[in-house]
């Protein structure tokens, strides 16, 4: 405290600095160590808890990655039916002459759609699987987000204890 250029400490001050100066004993000193541990576990819960909740963002983007992929197999696979039963009503109505040509054709495009259609099932399979991953890691983040919130409620009652016992003193 100063007045009119001299500095005076009062008690109090000279308490605080002598408490600076030593290290915490006593219930302080192990209410001082277990806060630090419990912030660096808040602090690991809520890196955990972020971590998982990315990954499960990026699993889901690749969920619609393939689903994307996928329906474009099945979009190419339509056209394909398409070329057939267009060839098939050729085959129809086409002079003899033309119909080795058009048999050709359908056999071709049945060809052609077996291998579409096993691709787009196949990313499929990789969509749901990626959807599966995604749904797991969000179940993690939920546990990780549970942890975090017991922890800071920990902190927070610990905060108030502190407070309650500063102020007695």
């Amino acid at each position: 405290m100063s007045s009119g250029g001299f500095h005076v400490h009062g008690p109090h001050d000279h308490e605080l600095e002598h408490a600076a100066q030593h290290e915490p004993q006593g219930f302080a000193g192990q209410l001082a160590v277990i806060t630090a541990i419990l912030a660096t576990v808040g602090a690991l819960f809520s890196y955990q808890g972020g971590a998982t909740q990315n990954n499960a963002m990026v699993y889901k983007n690749n969920a619609a990655i393939k689903k994307t992929e996928a329906s474009n197999q099945w979009n190419y696979y339509q056209a394909k039916s398409s070329k057939q039963n267009l060839s098939e009503l050729a085959l129809e109505i086409a002079p003899a002459s033309k119909k080795e040509f058009y048999e050709g054709e359908i056999k071709r495009y049945k060809g052609e759609k077996s291998d579409i259609k096993k691709d787009a099932e196949k990313l499929e399979a990789e969509a749901k699987a990626w959807d599966e991953r995604s749904d797991a890691e969000m179940h993690q983040h939920h546990r990780w987000a549970r942890s975090e919130e017991h922890t800071s409620e920990l902190q927070s009652r610990q905060y108030l204890v502190c407070r309650l016992l500063l102020e007695k003193k």
